[in-house]
């Protein structure tokens, strides 16, 4: 045990739910918890110093464990991290991460707001509500920590339930947004409260009748094979992957798979993939806010037969001249955010994928 947990903490002046209802307040995304340093809010894309005094470090353990249950102390204290979800009535939930660095914690707390965004409401290309009506298949949202993934995932579950009559699960480290049941029942497990993995809790899931299944994140092999093969015998799967682009996803999945089954997953992959949403948030142009930048790929022929005949490197070329269909490249993406002003140029520099593709697209399109 370490000597962090040996001593009795002091209190810091601040409670941390008064620190979370400023960080709303104020707008924020993330709070952050850190030790020697006053609490920092993020707001749009900015690390915002608060004005209250730096965390000391024996102030940090009473600062973060005053919103834990004792069953999650304890988990903090064996596996030196956890992953939590906390509410304060009326103001917002949050979804925390608390891991143990240089003696003490540190912790980041994300706001999640009580009301589900809007589906039409985000930025999306539209043909996303047609995947939402979807009988079967996989659907992945991809994209770095902090891109919105989680509540894109929510607006679809929520279109889901205000429009079909369903049996909606799901697997989630934490839960952040609750769905109530609408049209739809709505079954919401939580790693560590409900279930002990996801590969586990995917296993029962399949038990449940259910017709949409959505993972939080497709962590191992045995979760990616149990989402797959779900897509494949009748159910609707949704999960994120943290890749940044659509060829990238079909590679990570295809890669974490021994040799002798990368064939197999392959085809499995070409036969219940429906679409790859991969999103990043960037700065607006006005400074204020962020704007949501999306790479689409649906299952056209084309895909397919690339995912089959392990091309991924074909894949890009086969989004670029699809935008008939829906399509479109994260650099394409961008350059449309940079004529319609919302977002700066050197901003898409920062956030595309190819700067000379990036330039090429700009100059055709003046």
């Amino acid at each position: 045990m370490t000597k962090m947990f040996d001593y009795t903490s002091d209190i810091y002046p601040i409670p941390l739910d008064d620190l979370l209802r400023e960080a709303v307040e104020r707008g924020g995304s993330d709070l952050h918890i850190v030790a020697k340093m006053p609490p920092v809010i993020r707001i749009s894309s900015d690390m915002v110093q608060t004005d209250h005094p730096p965390v000391q470090p024996s102030e940090v353990y009473n600062l973060i464990c005053s919103i834990l249950t004792p069953e999650q102390v304890q988990t903090l204290k064996r596996e030196l991290e956890l992953d939590f979800s906390y509410a304060i009535p009326g103001v917002a939930r949050f979804r925390g991460n608390v891991i143990f660095q240089r003696g003490t914690l540190a912790a980041a707390i994300r706001v999640v707001p009580f009301v589900v965004p809007k589906l039409e409401n985000l930025g999306l290309p539209q043909d996303v509500e047609r995947l939402c009506g979807l009988p079967r298949g996989l659907v992945l949202v991809t994209g770095p920590t902090g891109s919105g993934k989680s509540t894109t995932l929510a607006a679809m579950i929520d279109y889901i339930n205000e429009h079909y009559a369903l049996n909606i699960v799901t697997v989630e480290d934490p839960i952040e947004f609750l769905h109530p049941h609408k049209k739809s029942i709505v079954r919401q497990r939580e790693i560590g409260i409900d279930t002990h993995s996801f590969a586990r809790a995917l296993r029962q899931v399949l038990r449940h009748d259910p017709d949409v299944i959505m993972i939080g994140e497709m962590r191992d092999i045995e979760s990616m094979s149990i989402a797959v093969t779900a897509a494949e015998t009748g159910h609707l799967v949704f999960s994120t992957l943290h890749t940044q682009t659509a060829p990238l996803t079909i590679s990570r999945i295809v890669d974490s798979f021994p040799t002798g089954q990368k064939e197999q997953i392959r085809q499995q992959l070409a036969n219940s993939l429906r679409a790859v949403i991969s999103q990043q948030l960037i700065p607006h142009a006005s400074g204020k806010g962020r704007v949501l930048a999306v790479e689409y790929m649906i299952d056209t022929p084309a895909v397919r037969s690339l995912i089959r005949e392990a091309k991924e490197h074909q894949l890009y070329s086969a989004i670029q001249t699809a935008q008939k269909v829906g399509m479109q490249t994260m650099d394409q993406a961008l350059v449309n955010l940079v004529r319609s002003g919302k977002i700066t140029y050197e901003s898409a520099c920062e956030y595309c994928i190819d700067r000379q593709e990036l330039d090429r697209l700009i100059k055709t399109s003046l």
